[in-house]
């Protein structure tokens, strides 16, 4: 049984239920990759632009394009101080609007599981990127459960509702992405796993983190359904210490591979 379709329209939202996360493991992606200075970056579905501003902190990129489906999500993203420094446009990842061989790095941040053709994704990357370039990305282990939301997650299993999933949710499988990169023709293959961790203050903090993830699923369902899940959300979740405060993980694979030629 297979929940709602997943959207991401409200960069806003998104922001508060998933931002952080996403910058803490991209962050780790970023150093694993260790890449030169002055590279031309594509991020492919940039969603608000989380990921991509570490982009532009973090790695001193010569330029950096990037692309979304959503133009809520881009409207947000061109708002934060660091827009200027980056080129938003709207665009499907699976016919990406560059010519070949523009890039040196294209990346996927908590994206290639949502692309209804992972396959058609990754080729359009390994297009887009010249000979010895990087294609890579980092997607959170849903099977594995690390989801940073993957307490509540649970909780409504245990209700019987089903939280939704993405189309491609398979991927997020290590062996199948690894063949996914592999398939694309993609050399030098490697993959590492990303554990991160933040630190809420109580309870009602990592609450309202993980329902923002959920909250079309959480508001179909009764107040006192609500209050349910709220209580088996906090039988799954470790131990607060004395102050109340819940330190909580979340865990991605992260992949990379160089284009042949």
């Amino acid at each position: 049984m297979s929940g709602a379709p997943i959207t991401f329209d409200d960069g806003a939202a998104y922001e508060h239920g998933m931002g952080r996360w996403s910058r803490l493991a991209g962050d780790a992606f970023l150093d694993w990759l260790a890449l030169p200075r002055g590279l031309a970056w594509l991020d492919v579905g940039c969603g608000n632009g989380a990921f991509t501003e570490r982009i532009v902190e973090r790695v001193a990129p010569a330029s950096v394009d990037a692309i979304d489906p959503s133009e809520g999500q881009l409207d947000y993203a061109r708002a934060q101080p660091l827009a200027g420094k980056v080129c938003y446009r709207q665009g499907d990842a699976r016919a990406l609007p560059f010519g070949d061989a523009a890039f040196d790095v294209a990346t996927m941040a908590l994206v290639v599981f949502f692309v209804p053709d992972p396959a058609q994704g990754v080729s359009e990357m390994v297009r887009v990127v010249r000979p010895g370039g990087t294609v890579a990305a980092y997607l959170w282990d849903m099977y594995g459960g690390g989801l940073p939301h993957a307490a509540l997650g649970l909780a409504l299993r245990d209700l019987g509702v089903p939280p939704p999933r993405p189309p491609s949710v398979e991927i997020s499988k290590p062996d199948a992405l690894r063949a996914l990169w592999r398939d694309a023709g993609l050399g030098a293959v490697e993959m590492r796993e990303i554990c991160v961790q933040r630190r809420f203050e109580n309870f009602e903090e990592l609450w309202t983190a993980s329902a923002a993830n959920l909250r079309d699923t959480l508001a179909r369902l009764s107040g006192a359904d609500v209050e349910r899940v709220r209580s088996k959300m906090r039988e799954r979740l470790p131990a607060a210490d004395a102050r109340g405060r819940i330190t909580h993980g979340a865990r991605a694979n992260a992949i990379r591979g160089r284009v042949p030629g």
